[in-house]
């Protein structure tokens, strides 16, 4: 497959950005000027021009603030008589002049207060007919650029011959969204942003409440259908102007943002990559779907996809698997500027760092999921896998086999890793599936998804794995249980409590990952060391980390618990202990022991015995991986058969509960449940069983002629 183009990837590369400013952005709604917008604007600016983009500006507003100059002129300079007679209206031209000079002086005055230098240019039309002027032109501005000064562009409309295509009553035409589109090619800029007084391009008048924002302009498909509504109060082009300059700079192959100027902050937001305003660009044509499909139509198209899937060959099917390697592999650079953009768009917005970490891919990872992916596609195909062969009686013989469940919903937060994980497992298995991930993780989703449904051959149809984009959409999904066959949540307890309580559909999963690690006085205390450190800093992260130390109280007296407990602190690890042990150890107490931190924390408990141990793990533990360390077998076996955990490990961290490290090639989730599937969940955890029997001609009949024999035939198969 060959590089799948993404919808944010080309802001990695801009550095030159052209920004034109609406007449109504820059004024109120009585005419006179927004200083608090303008102020705003020029704080961006600044904080861009440090950050070592070069900002190139374009300033509507001259005629609006000449003309409310000009008004209060002649106001002063009339008779009342002369009041008394219509007024004429004022001269554009002369608007212009004077407005020209009162912005200039403004935006002079607001950036000289921010320690940035600008300079003005007044440009015409005609001006760019002359090539030695284009030619002085760039000279000039990249020299401009070249000592940080900000050039702010402006159509010279006091003595501009400009008639078509707008015009108003004065005679006076001028379209800066056209100049800045004009720039914007004459300059080699990398992008282009229009700010407006609305969010965007709307699918029709922005009052109307049926109107809808459109986030990609797709020309094949909404050029001629939209509806505009009225002009801007004050611009001379509006909505329309700006398309048509977009649509244009866009094909040249500058990409062009039309969003708010009224809202602040919106050009940094822009540059971080997050889905404000209308982009256009010229591939956005293979970004956007031709149209929405319903939830419904999702899980109705991954079902007749998975029957196909299911028909054909295990070797086709392994064949899909390696295919979907080779394209992470392939596209590796796209995702990880996809993944970077959604990391980027967290820091913003001040997310936990453990939320980050679970959000970012790097190259080792896409190798590593690469790899896992390859491991799944040599493995003996599961399906119609026979687990029990049975002779009911003479002729008559019975098979139950494993079967795929049907089509599943995953819904899962922060790691766009679990998408391809859960995607290889279901296509394994021989399942559909509907994903739906977290909007932390929207573009890394996104790219994943496509790089994964266009390795999937026509045969069995890049429906069978579904995206769910909005969370409304998650309500009707859990009402199609006629149709959605499991659930599985990979989150927080809440999301999984909210899933369990809002459908009929079997929910699999875990709520919280709170992961005990004993270590017994019998214990060889340099491997506890190493297994503790191991469970808890390896991934803190992590579901299987560790979070609480449970250590015998020997090992008080001993000076093992001190030690243990250095060896944590020197790796960074935050301790806080149980009621008693945070006076021992001179640290803040726990504000609860059934607490998962996700972080480089724990909490430290001791305990009388291993009874001890075992009783404070049902009590405050998720039944998801527990361990103790202990040389003591007679004390180890009392702990791997008492403690009901998923996963229970002797001398071993608790980061071994993982289903590629089981060998399951990758894992969907860890469930706690205690029905179905338990622990790291597989293959074998999507599957469930069905009856197949052969026979010639037998019939019950009251059992009158059966000769039952129930002969196990399993070894034979």
């Amino acid at each position: 497959m060959e590089g799948v183009d993404s919808t944010r990837a080309f802001l990695r590369n801009v550095k030159r950005i052209v920004i034109k400013v609406g007449t109504a952005v820059v004024t109120r709604a009585d005419g006179r000027l927004a200083v608090g917008r303008l102020g705003a604007l020029c704080e961006q600016i600044e904080e861009l021009n440090y950050q070592g983009y070069e900002i190139i500006l374009v300033a509507s507003g001259a005629v609006g603030v000449g003309r409310q100059r000009l008004r209060y002129r002649r106001l002063v300079n009339s008779s009342f008589a002369e009041l008394q007679k219509p007024q004429v209206e004022l001269d554009g031209k002369a608007c212009a002049a004077v407005g020209q000079n009162g912005l200039m002086a403004i935006y002079d005055t607001l950036f000289s207060q921010l320690d940035v230098t600008s300079a003005q240019l007044l440009v015409t039309d005609n001006d760019f007919r002359d090539q030695n002027f284009r030619k002085q032109l760039t000279e000039t501005v990249n020299s401009l650029l070249s000592l940080k000064v900000v050039p702010i562009f402006n159509e010279n409309d006091a003595i501009s011959t400009r008639r078509a295509p707008y015009e108003d009553s004065s005679g006076i035409f001028w379209d800066n969204d056209s100049l800045a589109a004009l720039l914007a090619l004459e300059l080699k800029a990398d992008l282009l942003v229009l700010l407006s007084d609305v969010d965007g391009l709307y699918s029709g008048p922005p009052s109307d409440p049926k109107s809808k924002l459109i986030h990609t302009y797709v020309k094949e498909k909404l050029e001629g259908v939209i509806t505009f509504g009225e002009k801007s109060r004050l611009g001379r082009g509006g909505m329309t102007a700006k398309v048509k300059s977009a649509v244009c700079a866009a094909d040249a192959g500058i990409p062009v943002v039309i969003t708010s100027g009224l809202a602040g902050g919106n050009i940094i937001k822009v540059l971080r990559g997050e889905r404000i305003g209308t982009l256009f660009h010229r591939d956005a044509q293979k970004w956007v779907p031709v149209e929405h499909t319903g939830v419904r139509e999702m899980a109705v198209a991954a079902r007749e996809s998975s029957r196909r899937l299911q028909a054909i060959s295990s070797k086709e099917r392994s064949k899909i698997l390696l295919d979907i390697a080779d394209a992470l592999e392939a596209n590796e650079k796209q995702i990880l500027a996809e993944n970077e953009v959604d990391v980027a768009v967290a820091q913003q917005a001040g997310y936990e760092k453990s939320l980050i970490s679970r959000l970012e891919l790097k190259s080792e990872k896409i190798s590593s999921l690469a790899n896992s992916i390859r491991v799944l596609a040599n493995m003996k195909d599961p399906i119609g896998h026979v687990l029990n062969r049975t002779e009911l009686a003479d002729g008559l013989v019975l098979e139950k086999t494993a079967s795929p469940l049907g089509v599943l919903l995953i819904i899962f937060e922060s790691r766009p890793e679990a998408l391809v994980q859960i995607a290889s497992l279901a296509i394994r298995s021989g399942n559909g599936l509907l994903l739906k991930g977290g909007k932390e993780a929207k573009q890394s989703n996104t790219i994943l998804h496509k790089v994964i449904t266009s390795a999937i051959p026509q045969s069995v149809g890049e429906k069978l794995i579904g995206l769910v984009t909005s969370r409304e959409e998650i309500p009707e999904l859990l009402k199609l249980d006629e149709m959605i066959d499991l659930v599985i949540p990979r989150g927080s307890n809440k999301l999984v409590s909210q899933i369990k309580a809002s459908t009929k559909i079997p929910v699999l999963g875990h709520a919280d990952g709170i992961c005990h690690v004993y270590v017994d006085k019998s214990a060889n205390i340099e491997m506890a060391k190493q297994i503790v450190l191991d469970a808890k800093t390896d991934y803190p992260a992590a579901c299987n980390a560790m979070e609480t130390l449970i250590v015998h109280k020997d090992l008080m007296q001993s000076g093992a618990l001190n030690e243990l407990v250095m060896e944590l602190q020197i790796k960074g690890v935050d301790i806080y202990g149980a009621e008693k042990v945070s006076s021992l150890l001179n640290v803040p107490e726990a504000k609860s022991l059934r607490h998962e931190y996700s972080s480089l924390a724990c909490t430290v408990v001791l305990v009388e015995d291993v009874y001890a141990a075992i009783d404070h793990i049902h009590r405050h533990g998720s039944e998801h991986t527990d361990c103790i360390v202990a040389e003591d077998s007679e004390v180890a076996e009392v702990f791997l058969h008492l403690v009901n955990s998923a996963s229970v490990f002797r001398n071993a961290s608790t980061r071994f509960s993982d289903g590629f490290r089981f060998g399951l090639g990758a894992e969907v989730g860890i469930s706690t449940s205690r029905i179905h599937a338990r622990g790291p969940v597989g293959v074998e955890g999507l599957l469930t069983t069905r009856w197949i029997a052969r026979g010639n001609g037998q019939i019950v009949n009251g059992d009158k002629g059966v000769v039952y024999t129930h002969k196990d035939l399993t070894q034979k198969a």
